[in-house]
């Protein structure tokens, strides 16, 4: 997960379409699917995000969140992922670079962090390549380890599994339990974790 041309804002963010700079944030609705999996796969070329196919994108728009600007075109999206009470991970979060500067990124950050607290998740969680913006949101950089839910969801399947350049972040306690472990993939091809963290295979 990566987020591109993204700058922080300082406003704070309300839920009925709240405006920073031109831009808005609402809930993704499945007539966004498209312009959601047009973005995010125009960065999954290179690595920038991980590929996601327009059915996964559909059945998982309500985890989206998309920004437009006051004309009502698409300028970006992200996501929040629910693992359960104890984490969830911000993902497929991307701007287009005409909406640079208008606080498309910041904005849709925010409104999935209010719908992580308004869930009770104690933490959030993401991977990204440009670490300094979320330091104004809160986040800290952690070992990935502290986080496999993550990794038997997402990393497992990464072509970058073995030369990851993306940092491991987390806003809030580091998640004690975690629901996701190898129960399909051979022992000897999992990333290695610490140990007592991930329950055993049924």
């Amino acid at each position: 997960m990566s987020i591109s041309s993204l700058m922080p804002v300082s406003e704070s963010t309300s839920s009925s379409r709240p405006r920073v700079g031109g831009a808005a944030v609402r809930k993704a609705k499945l007539q966004d699917a498209v312009n959601i999996f047009e973005l995010v796969n125009s960065l999954s070329g290179d690595g920038t995000l991980l590929r996601r196919n327009y059915a996964e994108i559909c059945e998982n728009v309500r985890d989206f969140a998309v920004a437009e600007s006051e004309g009502g075109v698409f300028l970006g999206c992200g996501a929040l992922h629910l693992y359960g009470p104890h984490l969830a991970e911000v993902r497929s979060i991307v701007v287009k670079p005409e909406a640079k500067g208008q606080g498309a990124g910041g904005k849709l950050l925010r409104a999935l962090l209010e719908e992580g607290e308004e869930q009770g998740v104690a933490s959030v969680c993401l991977f990204t390549r440009i670490p300094d913006f979320f330091f104004h949101f809160g986040f800290r950089v952690v070992d990935r380890t502290v986080l496999p839910d993550k990794i038997y969801k997402d990393c497992q399947n990464c072509p970058r599994l073995y030369a990851c350049d993306e940092v491991a972040m987390v806003r809030g306690p580091l998640p004690r339990i975690a629901v996701l472990g190898p129960s399909k993939i051979p022992q000897p091809e999992l990333v290695k974790l610490q140990t007592g963290t991930i329950p055993p295979p049924k």
